[in-house]
């Protein structure tokens, strides 16, 4: 699309080609109009966030989630915020300064864009003044292994920049052209923008008072302390000094936000810090702790001028409760309003399917707001601690998104994405967009191959054949490496440093390993159909010959003379037609009996119990057999165990008690286009 930029845009940036590390830059126009316009445009992406205002009227975020090489634009109607006479038009455009599991990182930040205002056109250049946002500090730890960084400001710092004039500003710095070294092209957005409300917050599901503890670097630390330390207590209209007020908001159930409050009466320095979590644990939010896996610290800061003041992130989190708590230095009122700023993807929907019972009822809309939840710029996992998009999830996302729209673009997103990510050696990354090595799920490739076959079958899909021949070339370099890894004994293994498979379940991962190779049978078989490819058919042959060879003996094992089969190989085994007839029939009424067994754990007596992504192909072995029935049932009993304790979401696990476990998972969510088929 580069042809299509206006002569004179270029991508520019801070005057300092090392303002990197999260940093914070800010960007101003004045346009002086005759007349309000009839028509206006924004078209922009950045590098790697951007908000923008005009006239000091907050307009939107974004960009889309892109890979370097095709960055995504925005084209946003900007009419509404125009006037005739003097505009200010006000970016800020963030940069944390690395790649995580949604931005890859080059060392370079920045936007490019121009105007079309009523056939004027104003491009980015050197025209536009910048100036870094001396109000955050780069001196913050990062919110998860996965995610950016923390905010830590100082409104002391900072100035009304979205409407004063600016004057002692320095000029932007032209970085490159609009195709060049570091990003390459640029693409129109593939996906609608996202709509974004901001609401009020009443009736706080808790309030919190007690005399402030003592004040760390951390204020992650700092607010799991005064949880500890304030007591649930009424607040009232006066705070005392040197005390703690803290106010917790229940959202109904986890969403993409972002924790807003107006204070009308501030003291300076005083400090506001807001935060974020997904569950209880024995009746308390439980905030997490940054000693776990995750990492997760999602906590910003903010010290407070003298006055009125709003205060807002520049990055939305995903939470179901947000937490205000304001420290007092001398007694307060401080008059203070709160609010949530939500982002929802804007969906044509179909109404859900009456369910047979009042129990697959409420599964079937505890799965829609599930699903709801996790779409964004595309499909994401989960937005309490990832806000990523998982290769390998998006199967079951994109299945239980089909159940209620025939809306194709985040699957089409996430098989473009893949492609256009693939290493030299033809593996995809498991990540849209990642640039994270340590997680390179090879099972994920089989599932971009299934995504293949979801989009060709699609409800709303007219150009299933072309996606095909689109991607053909991508996918015989996929196949002709993942052949490589077949042994002399017909079998694949695992590639060296990269993962067998991901899941939570309690499968065994030695190998050769039957999950992992009746998963390539199964890819192999699509990609067969997909393309009519005799070399893959061949290869599915040999490839399910040599399973039944040295898996099977007297019953089906995990590993050769090793523990028994696992739930997710029998069901794919029936899949596959690697077990057929009465035999199929008996593996079936097995991995039911599994599943309608409510017993979580892996004892050695009982086959090992997938997990409640895979059970999407528990279902779809189910349903190779016809065995509908079998599958609202294990739905019922599974899934409605959630949606009769209230749960208003799917979980990622069936235990989610590990601190960072997710209560708000995209690929548990779908049942939902198993109800509603």
């Amino acid at each position: 699309m580069t042809d299509l930029v206006p002569e004179g845009a270029v991508w520019i940036g801070s005057e300092h080609p090392f303002d990197l590390s999260e940093v914070y830059i800010n960007f101003r126009r004045d346009l002086v109009l005759e007349k309000a316009p009839t028509k206006a445009r924004f078209v922009l992406t950045a590098d790697s966030r951007y908000k923008l205002w005009i006239n000091g009227i907050y307009v939107g975020r974004g960009p889309a989630r892109s890979w370097p090489d095709t960055m995504a634009l925005d084209d946003l109607d900007i009419a509404p915020y125009l006037r005739a006479g003097p505009n200010h038009l006000a970016l800020q455009v963030y940069s944390p300064g690395y790649s995580h599991f949604a931005y890859v990182h080059r060392a370079a930040t920045g936007w490019i864009g121009w105007l079309d205002i009523d056939g004027e056109i104003t491009v980015s250049d050197h025209h536009w003044h910048v100036q870094r946002d001396a109000s955050y500090s780069a001196q913050v730890p990062r919110v998860s292994i996965y995610g950016t960084g923390v905010e830590q400001r100082d409104l002391r710092l900072a100035s009304d920049w979205q409407t004063e004039a600016a004057t002692d500003w320095a000029q932007a710095r032209v970085v490159q052209p609009p195709h060049g070294p570091i990003w390459g092209d640029l693409v129109a957005r593939d996906l609608p923008l996202l709509c974004e409300t901001l609401a009020p917050l009443s009736d706080p599901w808790q309030t919190r008072l007690g005399p402030s503890p003592a004040a760390t670097l951390d204020p992650h630390q700092d607010l799991r302390t005064a949880f500890t330390a304030c007591p649930p207590a009424s607040l009232p209209a006066t705070l005392p000094a040197q005390h703690t007020a803290i106010w917790v908001f229940d959202l109904g159930h986890s969403q993409t936000c972002a924790a807003v409050c107006h204070i009308a009466n501030a003291k300076s320095g005083d400090r506001l810090t807001v935060s974020y979590a997904e569950k209880l644990r024995d009746g308390e939010v439980l905030l997490p702790d940054p000693a776990t896996y995750c990492r997760m610290r999602p906590t910003d800061a903010t010290i407070l001028r003298g006055g009125a003041q709003w205060v807002e992130p520049f990055t939305q989190r995903g939470a179901r409760y947000v937490i205000f708590r304001l420290e007092t230095r001398a007694a307060i009122t401080p008059d203070i309003q709160f609010f949530a700023r939500t982002q929802t993807y804007p969906l044509a929907e179909r109404p859900l399917k009456p369910q047979a019972t009042p129990r697959l009822e409420a599964v079937a809309q505890m799965c829609r707001r599930t699903i709801l939840a996790c779409l964004a710029d595309g499909f994401v996992d989960s937005i309490w601690r990832e806000s990523s998009q998982w290769l390998g999830d998006v199967v079951a996302e994109a299945f239980a998104l089909a159940g209620i729209s025939d809306d194709p673009r985040p699957l089409a997103r996430a098989i473009n994405m893949a492609a256009a990510g693939a290493a030299q050696d033809g593996i995809l990354p498991s990540i849209l967009p990642g640039d994270v090595p340590a997680y390179v799920v090879t099972d994920y490739n089989f599932s971009w191959i299934e995504l293949l076959d979801l989009y060709a079958n699609h409800p709303g899909v007219t150009d299933g054949p072309q996606m095909v021949a689109r991607h053909r070339t991508t996918l015989e370099k996929l196949l002709t490496r993942l052949h490589q890894d077949v042994g002399r004994n017909g079998l694949i293994r695992a590639q060296q440093g990269r993962r067998l498979f991901l899941d939570w379940s309690q499968a065994p991962r030695g190998e050769p390993n039957l999950t992992y190779n009746t998963r390539y049978l199964h890819a192999l078989q699509i990609a067969a159909k997909l393309t009519g490819s005799a070399q893959a058919a061949t290869q599915a042959s040999h490839l399910q010959s040599a399973i039944i060879s040295r898996f099977f003996t007297q019953s089906w094992c995990e590993t050769p003379d090793g523990p028994p089969a696992c739930q997710l190989s029998l069901a794919l085994l029936i899949l596959t037609d690697t077990v057929t007839g009465d035999a199929a029939t008996e593996l079936a009424a097995q991995i039911t009996a599994r599943s309608l067994d409510l017993d979580d754990t892996a004892p050695p007596t009982k086959l090992v119990l997938a997990s409640p992504f895979m059970h999407h192909y528990i279902f779809q072995a189910l349903n190779h057999l016809g065995q509908t029935d079998q599958i609202q049932a294990i739905i019922a009993a599974r899934w409605g165990r959630w949606a009769m304790a209230g749960e208003p979401t799917t979980w990622e696990n069936w235990d989610i008690t590990f601190p960072d476990g997710s209560a708000c998972h995209g690929f548990s969510a779908h049942p939902l286009g198993w109800l509603n088929r």
